[in-house]
């Protein structure tokens, strides 16, 4: 008998901890998709964009 693993729109363990703890996944996603703007932004000679609260924080 073989089983099959749960269809990748479907993982019960992985939604109760996003229920529990919050997508980590999706925030770092997001965290690392500013970073990569803020390098092409620096990388083409544009000025960085003023901290958000979240980096102003981090900066302390």
């Amino acid at each position: 008998m073989t089983s099959h693993p749960p269809a990748k729109d479907h993982l019960p363990v992985y939604d109760g901890l996003v229920r529990e703890r919050g997508d980590v996944v999706a925030e770092v996603r997001e965290v690392a998709e500013r970073a990569l703007d803020q390098a092409r932004r620096g990388l083409a000679g544009h000025p960085a964009p003023s901290p958000g609260p979240r980096q102003e924080r981090a900066a302390r």
